[in-house]
């Protein structure tokens, strides 16, 4: 099983295949998406890669991080599960 990892600062022309494609270069990639916004069909800036192995998933941290990838200086690291909502919210 990969490692998923989370990608900040994309730049808005950033699509799913151009993220596939960027972190090939550090191995496998099982799956790319670049998260868009419901209401307008625009990027969020930031999107989520999973990697074959967590060998693949390092080498890809330490070849993008805080590298640029079309004009935009990325923030990779392993990506977190998403916090639980909360029943009684408002929002």
């Amino acid at each position: 099983m990969g490692k998923k990892l989370y990608v900040g600062n994309l730049s808005w022309g950033i699509k799913d295949d151009g993220l596939r494609q960027a972190f090939e270069q550090a191995g496998t990639v099982e799956s790319a998406a670049v998260i868009i916004e419901s209401h307008s069909g625009r990027s969020k800036g930031f999107g989520f890669v999973e990697m074959g192995s967590d060998e693949e998933a390092t080498a890809a941290i330490e070849m993008w991080h805080e590298k640029e990838l079309d004009g935009r200086a990325l923030i990779v690291n392993e990506a977190r599960p998403p916090k639980p909502r909360e029943e009684n919210s408002r929002w």
